[in-house]
């Protein structure tokens, strides 16, 4: 396993009276893919939000590839190859799959949105669009309209979308949310695919996902992370169990 490429130290976040993330550690490895799993209301999208810049947290810090980045926006964290795919599907539904995507690239690139129509003629992105959309499963799907992408397939397009900006560490909120067993299967077979090309810190319920695919296995409780290692060490944790996983609880075949 390489080194840390996510440092996360002393994280804490209140809202009033309700502490979300109490003095949060985590470490992810470049390469891995690693779960943050968790109850409910254990503070694991709150966390992921203070990753990505969408929330400022009150105290700690959050190192990516050495450099602080608790000053930096949410674009400036992009920039810097940290993409967050969310929990509710955040496409533009009324245009294009392939316009989906190559909005993702011009935004890389540091164009504004508000130029997306002159952006049609650039054949080179759209090319690489197409191959964006290839790798995630949707090559037959590029002149849909998002909109009317079934639940999983607008997943699989947040996915595409988030790795068009070449993210070195992709943030997963709960990508198999709503899904039944056939998109499930479809997304952890995707998410397999990217295994080593691209880092992955995955919050997830579904448990037969997490232990398909993690290297490393987090679990947050009440905003503090009370264990973290390889899923056979998660499995056997006795305060994983009586706090989360249970005591019946098999790691899936």
């Amino acid at each position: 396993m390489s080194g840390a490429l996510l440092q996360v130290d002393g994280l804490l976040k209140r809202f009033g009276g309700l502490v979300a993330t109490d003095q949060a550690q985590l470490t992810v490895h470049a390469g891995e893919i690693h779960a943050l799993i968790g109850p409910n209301g254990a503070g694991k999208t709150t966390l992921i939000q203070q990753l990505s810049g969408a929330l400022a947290p009150d105290a700690g810090r959050i190192v990516f590839d050495g450099a602080d980045i608790m000053p930096l926006s949410m674009h400036e964290r992009v920039h810097r190859g940290l993409a967050r795919s969310y929990q509710i599907t955040s496409i533009f539904k009324r245009l294009s799959v392939l316009d989906n995507v190559a909005l993702a690239l011009q935004a890389r690139e540091g164009s504004s949105f508000r130029f997306w129509r002159a952006a049609r003629c650039e054949r080179s992105r759209y090319m690489e669009a197409a191959a964006v959309l290839a790798r995630v499963g949707l090559g037959e799907q590029v002149h849909q309209l998002a909109g009317a992408l079934s639940h999983g397939q607008q997943h699989q397009l947040e996915v595409g979308i988030a790795l068009a900006t070449q993210p070195r560490l992709l943030l997963l909120d709960e990508p198999m949310a709503g899904m039944g067993a056939e998109e499930s299967e479809r997304m952890v077979n995707l998410l397999q695919s990217l295994r080593g090309q691209t880092t992955m810190l995955l919050v997830e319920h579904d448990m037969d996902a997490v232990f398909r695919l993690a290297d490393t296995i987090s679990v947050l409780v009440a905003g503090r992370v009370i264990a973290s290692g390889a899923p056979q060490q998660i499995r056997s944790n006795p305060d994983v169990r009586r706090a989360y996983l249970g005591d019946d609880f098999e790691v899936p075949a």
